[in-house]
């Protein structure tokens, strides 16, 4: 099961692509589709099948969105993070071949479209928690262990 948590900032930018999709697109979208409508039949117009399918398409966003943002616990900066890896961290690590990796520790519904971050429910982030700089933390993948230093955390709000 995918962990329910979330940063604020990423909160915000599902609100914002729920508000978007509900106030503006898709009465667009729903404008199209009655003006194809009125032309007729419905069989061989290709505007009315494109923006029909593209309707479903955004309806069913919308309901995972509203489901999903119901769901959701926001975590917050807290002082108290500071020094140790938690959710919502910037980590810097290293690996014995001098690899590096920068990402954010950040929820399951965060990581798509962004290169720069990885999952609480992946191996390494779990791996990674609670550990502090020049730590270093062994991640099981399944290619096998690997030997990671952690050079830096940082987070959003500190």
């Amino acid at each position: 099961m995918k962990t329910k948590l979330i940063t604020r900032k990423g909160y915000n930018k599902l609100r914002e692509e729920h508000d978007y999709l509900w106030n503006e697109h898709r009465p667009e979208i729903t404008k199209v589709v009655q003006w194809a409508a009125s032309l007729g039949d419905r069989s061989e117009n290709a505007d009315y099948q494109y923006n029909k399918r593209l309707l479903r398409q955004i309806d069913r966003r919308i309901r995972h969105l509203r489901k999903c943002l119901a769901d959701l616990q926001i975590v917050d900066y807290s002082p108290q993070q500071d020094g140790k890896v938690f959710f919502g961290a910037w980590v810097e690590i290293e690996n014995e071949d001098g690899e590096t990796k920068r990402f954010q520790i950040v929820g399951p519904e965060e990581i798509y479209e962004r290169k720069d971050a990885i999952s609480i429910d992946a191996p390494m982030a779990r791996a990674l928690l609670k550990n502090s700089v020049d730590d270093e933390v062994v991640v099981r993948t399944p290619e096998g262990s690997k030997l990671w230093f952690i050079n830096s955390i940082e987070y959003d709000d500190a």
